[in-house]
């Protein structure tokens, strides 16, 4: 089954990175990114200066396509929160909606019941946003169709009229 494209404004990525940004600031994490499902980046907050960005959105989208096999061989639809803990770093992965993968990164500061509640939450706040800004691109898409119908009308009109 094909997935259509999903077309986030302006307006939506604000939201989004105040609501990174209120995970990043609750939980004590340093940065957090918001990935698609092929891995591309959609937006990052926070201390990301010293991260390739762009490699670990692609990684971390292969990760969890891994992962998502793994639930299927064990019987479960898709693992939706996956947890990385390193010496000094680690990563909280969880699933936004069908098509979205948020990523926090913290170490020792904060705690992961700390980071799993706040992802959690502002999980919610980011998956209404997505769906929000998902209508929206279809009523614009469906508006484009329509403008665009009407011009070819008119363009097939002016050629056969002679």
């Amino acid at each position: 089954m094909a997935q259509e494209n999903q077309i986030l404004y302006e307006e939506e990525i604000e939201q989004i990175d105040k609501a990174l940004t209120r995970l990043i600031k609750e939980a004590e994490a340093k940065c957090a990114l918001l990935v698609d499902k092929d891995g591309h980046l959609i937006t990052r907050q926070g201390f990301t200066q010293t991260l390739d960005t762009t490699a670990l959105a692609a990684l971390l989208a292969g990760s969890f396509a891994s992962t998502r096999e793994i639930a299927r061989l064990v019987g479960e639809p898709e693992f939706s929160v996956l947890f990385h803990q390193g010496k000094k770093d680690h990563i909280h992965i969880s699933l936004i909606g069908e098509r979205t993968i948020m990523v926090v990164i913290f170490d020792d500061r904060t705690t992961i019941g700390m980071v799993r509640l706040y992802a959690k939450e502002i999980g919610e706040s980011l998956h209404e946003i997505l769906n929000n800004a998902g209508k929206k691109s279809r009523e614009k898409n469906l508006e484009l169709d329509a403008d665009f119908a009407s011009s070819a009308e008119d363009k097939l009109d002016d050629i056969f009229k002679d």
